[in-house]
């Protein structure tokens, strides 16, 4: 991952007081080093508001032998590190049995379950469309309970081959779902 973050002119004043004064442009500067890292405005906004949080609280730290931006886009880095790390680790899923149990409310508009059951045919026709290797590690995935780690042993690849062909995966989803709807 890259690390060169520059913003701004650099104008030096007492090394902690200069990471409460940034202008609009020097912060602005520091969302694109994260959104090019980061593609989920959510998680941008989110790293955004971690950074500035984590630089306050050790601005003591900052002793100024670099420019109060470098100092920021060090942090961001490591958050954004932390962030794929806890992404990669707990994978989203939703249990079949939570989907059977909240979609069988009395009352609930039959027309909802109804879309509910057609965009399942459709996933399940794509997932079908997708190559065998994906289908494998989607299928050994559910099984490992999502488990990144496992899928890898249970398949005898590396962990980063689970990660790549699951995110191929949902991407190519993601593309025939949304051309069919």
């Amino acid at each position: 991952m890259q690390t060169n973050c520059v913003l701004g002119n650099g104008a030096h004043t007492q090394p902690a007081s200069a990471i409460r004064h940034l202008t609009s442009d020097q912060v602005q500067m520091l969302r694109a080093f994260i959104h090019k890292r980061v593609m989920n405005p959510d998680d941008v906004d989110d790293l955004l508001q971690g950074t500035f949080l984590e630089a306050i609280r050790n601005e003591h730290k900052f002793q100024g032998t670099s420019k109060p931006q470098t100092w920021l886009c060090g942090i961001a880095l490591n958050l954004i590190r932390n962030h794929f790390r806890k992404m990669y680790n707990q994978p989203y899923q939703e249990s079949w049995e939570e989907q059977v149990h909240s979609d069988g409310h009395p009352g609930r508009d039959i027309g909802h379950q109804v879309d509910g059951h057609r965009q399942l045919a459709r996933v399940v026709v794509a997932i079908g469309q997708l190559s065998t290797h994906m289908q494998q590690v989607i299928e050994v995935s559910l099984e490992m309970d999502g488990n990144y780690q496992d899928t890898a042993s249970s398949l005898g690849v590396p962990i980063g081959t689970v990660r790549s062909r699951l995110s191929r995966a949902r991407e190519q989803l993601k593309r025939q779902i949304g051309a069919s709807i």
